[in-house]
């Protein structure tokens, strides 16, 4: 196992009909600007709960944080929390609502002219940054962001990320039921997220972490035995409950620590978003199967060892073992109605050239593991992603 360090201050709240308590987890006298996407927030009843939490605060409402957030929308909220002295900022939302404030709060506190900086860090944390402390509400269960240091965000036609641990979320109201009303692609777009943030995490190679590996080999077989279920069955509690929970913990840095991480489905998925407009989940879908079936010498250990645990193949040579796996995940991702070919998307393959010049021109040319996927290996990945 390698050396780690793990730290994770997000305080979890869980469960049924808690909002009433969202008063008592921010400062007394603090102003608060609550932050949401469309209108299904208000809709559904969730914003006029969180209000009706927060009744012995001042309150702020900024509405209209797109998938896929944008710097120039993020900007307008910024502007507003220095206008109105806002003291804690609450997302209400998926990952891309809190993803989105997550930059606001850096952006809002950064002392420089030009807070496009912020971009340019990648996974690297920002030196010497400060941020407005944040909380979540979670109505989308997917990305995990709810519970780490990292977000994303899109800006002149590409998806940059940003990490810093000044944006942990101070707590993270994490209510199931919240979730029942999400129209069925976006639950099926979340198991897949939750189970290639695991895989992104898991099939490397080994390193002997091995609570590590039962950990995320939970998470795995979990979103296999409710993926289904909770999709058909919206309003099942525990389905969607168990769901809520491997969702957070898929990324909340407990199982990438001291071991190897991989990645490369997510740097070329963004360009796929960014490009086409194609939703972060079903890109995922569409790009692990191609990129293990081109790595699949350099993570085959792990990959018999996926096959095995996860998908109980025993029988047969090692290749047929891993090439089995990997059909079986594909499978799966059909089973909950998300299609794993980039032509289902209407991509073709004189498209594959575009998508190679974003990834160069991001920097993003040796990914994975290893390192050793250069933007030729992404493009054989892309190709077997037709």
């Amino acid at each position: 196992m390698n050396n780690f360090d793990f730290y994770n201050p997000t305080h979890l709240v869980f469960g049924k009909e808690r909002l009433g308590e969202l008063d008592n987890l921010i400062p007394p006298a603090a102003k608060v600007l609550v932050l949401y996407g469309g209108g299904s927030v208000k809709k559904f009843g969730t914003l006029a709960k969180v209000l009706a939490g927060l009744k012995n605060h001042k309150v702020v409402e900024f509405g209209g944080i797109e998938p896929n957030p944008q710097f120039t929308t993020l900007m307008k909220a910024v502007d507003i929390v220095k206008k109105e002295n806002i003291d804690f900022l609450l997302a209400v939302g998926g990952g891309s609502v809190i993803d989105g404030t997550k930059f606001i709060s850096l952006a809002a506190k950064y002392e420089r002219e030009n807070p496009e900086e912020l971009l340019k860090f990648g996974f690297t944390p920002i030196p010497g940054c400060k941020a407005v402390p944040l909380g979540t509400v979670v109505t989308i269960p997917a990305t995990g962001s709810e519970m780490n240091n990292c977000a994303v965000i899109s800006y002149n036609h590409g998806k940059y990320v940003i990490y810093s641990a000044e944006v942990f979320p101070k707590f993270s109201f994490l209510d199931p039921t919240i979730t029942f009303s999400l129209p069925a692609t976006q639950v099926a777009n979340g198991v897949v997220d939750a189970f290639i943030h695991t895989t992104e995490q898991y099939l490397t190679f080994p390193v002997d972490g091995r609570f590590q590996d039962r950990t995320a080999e939970g998470i795995m077989q979990t979103l296999i035995e409710i993926g289904r279920t909770t999709i058909d069955e919206p309003t099942n509690y525990e389905a969607r409950a168990n769901l809520v929970v491997c969702a957070t913990m898929a990324l909340n840095g407990l199982t990438c620590s001291g071991v190897p991480q991989d990645w490369t489905s997510h740097m070329i998925g963004h360009e796929l978003t960014a490009i086409f407009g194609i939703d972060h989940g079903k890109t995922l879908a569409v790009l692990l199967p191609a990129v293990l079936t081109v790595l699949k010498e350099q993570k085959r250990a792990k990959l018999l060892q996926y096959a095995e645990r996860i998908w109980n193949i025993t029988d047969g040579d090692e290749a047929s073992r891993v090439d089995l796996a990997i059909s079986k995940t594909r499978e799966f991702f059909e089973s909950l109605g998300i299609k794993t070919r980039l032509a289902d998307y209407n991509v073709t393959e004189d498209k594959i050239d575009d998508v190679v010049k974003a990834l160069q021109q991001h920097g993003m040319t040796a990914l994975s593991e290893s390192g050793k996927v250069t933007l030729e290996v992404s493009r054989k990945i892309l190709e077997g992603a037709m």
